[in-house]
């Protein structure tokens, strides 16, 4: 067994893996440059949500074809090619803006800035399983919990931004900062050597990995398709209420622009903690139990978002959702370690996040285009109580699944 000594120290790969996952989760502020965006260019909402639709969807694409390229690669490789590609995309949306084209900032924020977000995304989390055997779901909580914070600093920094120096100069400025932190976290980052334990780590404390499967294997079972749908719904449901948070809190509370962007900030960091405090929950509690509280609690949280007229219980509802939110993302990578093995962890979680890519089409254009329709934000919600109900099935079956097939395996 290799001596963790001997090898590089696994809480600096921590804060590389947050330090990548902050730059990149600032895709979360998306909504603090819609009404600007729309306020210059005279687009619709729809056209300015379709940009964020666009990275998302490419964002589950790149990580699901090149979930492969990340492993056999590397995390520094793969990382420094996300630190390229995502910098390129934003500094490219600064110019898209000045040129007034819709098309160009799809291609730059969108298709160029969401796939470096997809390999961006990957290649820390699939490194972090493999050094941490210990507390999965708490590793990835720490990288994923950077995600999530990430809006908490990036949502205030472009409203002051694009207040003081335009659109196009904020999106100069931040792609050139998030180049420099991606690419000098990127060069930390490695697998640990064949055989590590981490000091002190008792294997048969933990509980075995339901099997041990390729990629190809593991699309064959049912399981993945399980873990598919939660993730898909969750990612729906939340991502349509992040991508339009700033106007719909403007219009349902009343407040003000730059206090939507502040109770934005709010949302990141909800989502942040939930991130953490579920991950590591589930370290505990098991990861299918985690996710069926998340399904039956926002239920109830987003059916009564439909009826509540109270300011604060409006608030609490909303960041509650966002840790639910934050808390799948950061539980999935563990939970398909705990189902698949760590032998193509990176490029099973590239597959199962298309889920997100799917998600981040439907979830957003849903509510732009419900709200453009009918003047509403509410009408949508109660399509989203519908979907949590069938998550709270399928997180169900899943339970009942793993527990069966552990029985005929003992």
């Amino acid at each position: 067994m290799s001596n963790e000594s001997t090898q590089k120290n696994r809480w600096l790969i921590v804060i590389a893996a947050m330090g990548i996952h902050i730059c990149i989760g600032s895709v979360y502020a998306w909504s603090v440059y819609v009404n600007p965006i729309q306020a210059a260019m005279n687009w619709t909402l729809t056209d300015v949500t379709i940009t964020f639709s666009v990275a998302i969807f490419f964002l589950g694409l790149s990580a699901a074809l090149l979930g492969k390229f990340v492993e056999n690669k590397g995390p520094r490789v793969a990382a420094t090619l996300a630190a390229i590609l995502f910098g390129l995309g934003t500094v490219g949306s600064g110019f898209a803006i000045a040129m007034e084209s819709k098309y160009l900032l799809y291609l730059t924020y969108g298709v160029l800035g969401g796939a470096g977000l997809g390999i961006g995304y990957i290649s820390p989390v699939s490194t972090l399983v493999k050094w941490f055997p210990d507390k999965r779901g708490m590793a990835t909580g720490l990288a994923i919990m950077g995600f999530g914070f990430a809006s908490a600093i990036s949502g205030p920094a472009i409203k002051i931004l694009i207040d003081d120096v335009g659109i196009s100069n904020t999106f100069y400025i931040l792609g050139s900062i998030y180049f420099v932190v991606m690419f000098a976290s990127a060069q930390y980052l490695a697998v640990p050597a064949e055989g590590y334990m981490p000091k002190n780590f008792k294997p048969e404390k933990v509980k075995a990995d339901l099997a041990s499967m390729s990629r190809e294997e593991a699309i064959k079972t049912g399981r993945f398709y399980g873990l598919w749908i939660m993730l898909f719904i969750n990612v729906t449901c939340g991502i349509a209420i992040i991508s339009v948070a700033s106007p719909l809190l403007q219009e349902v509370v009343g407040i003000s622009a730059l206090a939507a962007a502040s109770a934005v900030g709010l949302m990141g960091i909800f989502n942040g903690v939930g991130r953490i405090a579920w991950a590591s929950a589930s370290d505990y509690l098991t990861r299918p139990i985690v996710f069926v509280v998340f399904f039956a609690t926002q239920i109830v949280a987003f059916y009564l978002l439909t009826t509540v007229t109270s300011v604060l219980l409006y608030s609490v509802l909303v960041y509650y959702i966002m840790t639910c939110y934050g808390g799948a993302f950061a539980s999935i990578p563990a939970y398909i370690g705990d189902v698949f093995g760590t032998k193509q962890l990176g490029a099973i979680h590239g597959y199962i996040l298309t889920a997100w890519a799917l998600a981040g089409l439907v979830g957003p254009l849903i509510i732009a285009y419900v709200k453009d329709a009918t003047g509403s934000y509410s009408n949508t919600l109660y399509v989203f109580v519908a979907l949590f109900v069938i998550a709270l099935i399928t997180s169900i079956w899943m339970m009942s699944n793993i527990k069966k097939v552990r029985m005929q395996t003992a």
